[in-house]
Order: C-alpha cells, then sequence, then structure tokens
C-alpha cells in the first residue's frame, strides 16, 4: 500500500465520549481514489471512526480526540471546518432528503455556498444527478418533491446532493443497509464509478458487500473495555482469503459478531 498516494494518514488516533474511550489508537492509511471499507462487530466504534474524517464528532458534546488525521498532509485540525467538510461529503445510513424539490435538494449546497446564477446551478444540478445514476429517472420531474422519490432514489439524490459541492473524499456510513437489494446493488456500482475521482470510505455489515465493492478493508473490534480498536488492515482480497489474524478469519466466516 505504500506505493499508492494516501488521501488520510491517520496516527494514533483515540476517541473519547466523556471518559469512555469509543476508538483506542488507531493508525491507518487511507488510499487516494479508492474504496476502503471498515468492517466489525456492533458498537466497535466504525462509526465513529468514521466521523472523525470530517469532524462530525465535534458537534456531539463532551467527545474529545487525541492523536492526529492528516488529509492531503495537512492536520484536518488546522483547515476551516466549512472547506474540510465541503472537501468530505457524508452519506447517512438512512436518505435524509430536504422537504424541498429535487432540484432544491442538489442545489443547496452550491446556494449555501454563494452561487446565486440559475443557470450555473442548472448545470451543477444536472451533472450531480448524472453522477448519482438518477438524471435519468428524474430529469422531467425535478420540481417534485424529493419525499416521493423510492427509498434507493432518495439515497442516491443524497449522494447527488454531495457530489454537488465538489468533494474529494465521499464517507458512507451503512448507505445500503434500509434499501432492497437492487438498491444496494445500485448503490456499489455508483461506488465503483465515483472512485475514479473521489475517495470512498464505506462502513458496512455486509462482508457481501465489503469482499464486491472495496478495494482495501479494515477490521475493527472491541477489547474488554469496549473500547474499538483495529485488528488489521490490507487489500480487501487478502482480508476475505488469507487474513493474518485467526480473529479476522473467525469474523469473516461468521464464528462471531
Amino acid at each position: 500500500m505504500a506505493d499508492f498516494v494516501h488521501k488520510f494518514t491517520v496516527e494514533n488516533l483515540h476517541i473519547f465520549y466523556g471518559v469512555f474511550c469509543a476508538v483506542r489508537d488507531i493508525s491507518i492509511d487511507i488510499t487516494e481514489k479508492a474504496i476502503t471499507s471498515i468492517i466489525g462487530p456492533s458498537g466497535c466504534g466504525k462509526s465513529t471512526f468514521l466521523r472523525a474524517f470530517n469532524r462530525m464528532n465535534d458537534l456531539i458534546p463532551q467527545v474529545r480526540t487525541t492523536g492526529l488525521i492528516k488529509k492531503d498532509s495537512a492536520d484536518i485540525n488546522g483547515v476551516d471546518i466549512v472547506e474540510l467538510r465541503k472537501s468530505v461529503g457524508m452519506i447517512f445510513q438512512r436518505p435524509n432528503p430536504f422537504p424541498k424539490s429535487i432540484f432544491d435538494n442538489v442545489a443547496y449546497g452550491p446556494r449555501a455556498h454563494g452561487l446565486k446564477s440559475m443557470v450555473d446551478l442548472s448545470e451543477i444540478v444536472e451533472q450531480s444527478l448524472h453522477n448519482a445514476a438518477l438524471w435519468d429517472e428524474v430529469k422531467d420531474d425535478l420540481g417534485k418533491s424529493a419525499l416521493t422519490l423510492s427509498g434507493g432514489q432518495q439515497q442516491r439524490l443524497c449522494i447527488a446532493r454531495a457530489l454537488a459541492v465538489k468533494p474529494d473524499v465521499l464517507l458512507m456510513d451503512e448507505p445500503a443497509s434500509a434499501l432492497d437489494p437492487i438498491s444496494t446493488l445500485k448503490i456499489e456500482e455508483l461506488m465503483l464509478t465515483l472512485k475514479q475521482d473521489l475517495t470512498i470510505v464505506i462502513v458496512t455489515h455486509n462482508l457481501q458487500q465489503a469482499a464486491r465493492a472495496s478495494d482495501y478493508t479494515a477490521f475493527f473490534n472491541m477489547d474488554e473495555d469496549r473500547a474499538g480498536y483495529l485488528v488489521e488492515y490490507d487489500e480487501t482480497t487478502k482480508i476475505f482469503t488469507a487474513p493474518k489474524e485467526k480473529i479476522t478469519e473467525d469474523y469473516i466466516s461468521g464464528r462471531f459478531g
């Protein structure tokens, strides 16, 4: 993995909720323009770790972080928070479209950053919907409420909304867990297309999804104090076919978790 460009470098990361250590001593490099899956049993800090990349944990009272996360070699704590979250988009477990039109959902971010030209907004909306593989399904209904879309369409709309501000990273927290199998495959196909331009980090409980869609996989577990820690991290094919640690093999084979 050392031959590839690293989008993020994480060094000795600890994340605390008050006195409870939720994530313990994580060091990992996230490869640029690749899909990295984070797998592990429930409660092992996967989502907490994911939210650290765009400092979403800062919004939670009593959360404290130690260690270092660098994006493009710059400490994210020294980066303007608005610019950081603009460049590091986030897709959540359940689709969360705004109660607005399809157009206004996608245009929301560019407008929030000061763009007023309807010509420019229309171009961004169309391109973002194309990039989210949704344009052909909604191009004649842009004025309709986003809430009228199916669950899978809503999730792709949320991806289009994130893409509209031109991020270079997309964080995805169980993005297909609430979707049917066909919609899930559409999200996976979309991820494979987007990684040509974006770095994607996805938390998933679906081991088949991690095996199908990701280039790298990080396996997290919990210690006796329920702190999440990194067991091993490697190319996905190696994690699933020849893991170094027996506990990884046990998790992959369904013996626990």
